[in-house]
């Protein structure tokens, strides 16, 4: 059955243009953080898995400089990638490795320095993440572009307007105002949104998440170890993974992710969440909003509303905190911001705190039921990963 695994400490670092800091340095923010609220010392550390995306970035194999930095060298390791979905691939990794044994206490630490190259040289490197012949190659297809494609689909069969989409973008930078990590610590207007100019048509600036530096993480440990180490542990619940295609004309329609529904559905059944139902269990949510329709499609994948109703939650502020169910209090990627391999990791933290209680004044959900979902999306669909974090221990491993 394999042993229960709890987060029991917490790191992140400031995200933005990070040229402050070499990558080493960067990941060394979170991983602080991190053993320090876990009361934990170095040589605890059983295993370190690290996502890094990389490509932009000076550091080809940014692990192994990172560890010792840190001074975590001769540890097993392992570093994951799964473009986007790294975060939440690099915990999958660990948890398993946690439930399975073969550590006590496990480090997961993801950075990017995207920055590090021309704004240009990273929106190709994006757009190489699915079919690199077909759609990069041929096409010329940008990722504001594949979720362009996601938009007018969406918008053409369900009656939603550019208005609903940065309805999404004025909630998250809300939200992103009350947090000090995140890179834009500061609302906007609906006017803002709708008037800042196109990238690929109908998605516009204040539509898009931006390109960032940062680092996230946590350290989880074994059932015995973590009731040690904290009276208040966020258990993992349950995790549930699919994949998508490649190639974007091999899906079957435009207007969600297949790949996150499937993974929600696994989620929501080792957890024992009615997947019709699933908002009746949750206090909140953090979702994958590379682009505001993508928060739009991620309600409807996970059964927080029906199939074209999902712009109606944003119209009507039910993913405000007092709705139906708080959505993005990070400030999501939209605003917090994307380093792409911290991304899961950072949602983890974040709700992490948020089940403990200890956020910020104005960003704070009310914690009912004890439970909070994670929606980490790799490419346009190619990777889903959903978590589901709990103030309960689980009922079983």
């Amino acid at each position: 059955m394999g042993r229960r695994v709890a987060i029991v400490g917490t790191g992140h670092s400031k995200f933005g243009v990070r040229n402050d800091v070499n990558i080493p340095e960067l990941a060394y923010e979170a991983i602080r953080q991190a053993l320090d609220e876990a009361g934990i010392e170095k040589k605890d550390i059983d295993l370190v898995v690290t996502g890094y995306v990389g490509g932009w970035s000076s550091e080809g194999l940014a692990p192994v400089v990172v560890m010792e930095y840190a001074g975590l060298t001769g540890k097993p390791a392992y570093r994951i990638e799964a473009a986007c979905a790294t975060g939440s691939a690099a915990i999958k990794t660990a948890h398993d490795a946690v439930a399975a044994g073969e550590a006590d206490i496990a480090l997961v630490v993801g950075v990017e320095k995207m920055n590090e190259s021309p704004t240009p040289t990273v929106v190709e490197f994006i757009g190489r993440a699915g079919n690199y012949f077909w759609e990069f190659e041929n096409f010329g297809l940008t990722f504001p572009g594949y979720y362009a494609l996601y938009a007018t689909a969406y918008m053409q069969k369900y009656g939603a307007t550019e208005e609903d989409l940065c309805k999404v973008a004025v909630k998250n930078h809300y939200y992103a105002s009350f947090n000090p990590k995140a890179q834009f610590p500061r609302q906007i207007t609906l006017e803002q949104c709708l008037k800042s100019r196109y990238i690929a048509w109908p998605l516009k600036l204040f539509d898009c998440s931006p390109i960032t530096d940062g680092a996230a993480a946590v350290v989880l440990a074994s059932e015995e170890i973590a009731e040690k180490l904290t009276d208040s542990p966020v258990w993992i619940e349950a995790i549930g993974v699919s994949s998508g295609t490649s190639n974007l004309s091999r899906r079957p329609y435009f207007t969600n992710l297949p790949a996150a529904k499937i993974a929600a559905q696994a989620a929501y059944k080792k957890a024992g969440i009615d997947p019709e139902n699933p908002v009746k269990y949750l206090d909140l949510a953090e979702v994958h909003d590379c682009f505001t329709i993508a928060e739009i499609m991620a309600y409807e994948d996970l059964g927080f509303a029906k199939p074209g109703e999902g712009y109606k939650l944003i119209r009507e502020e039910q993913t405000y905190i007092g709705g139906v169910i708080p959505v993005n209090l990070s400030g999501g990627l939209k605003a917090k911001g994307h380093p792409l391999a911290a991304t899961g990791i950072s949602m983890a933290v974040d709700l992490t705190r948020q089940l403990q209680g200890r956020v910020e004044k104005g960003r704070q959900a009310e914690i009912k039921h004890g439970r909070a979902l994670a929606h980490n999306i790799g490419g346009t669909g190619h990777y889903a990963y959903v978590t589901i974090y709990s103030l309960s221990k689980p009922r079983s491993a």
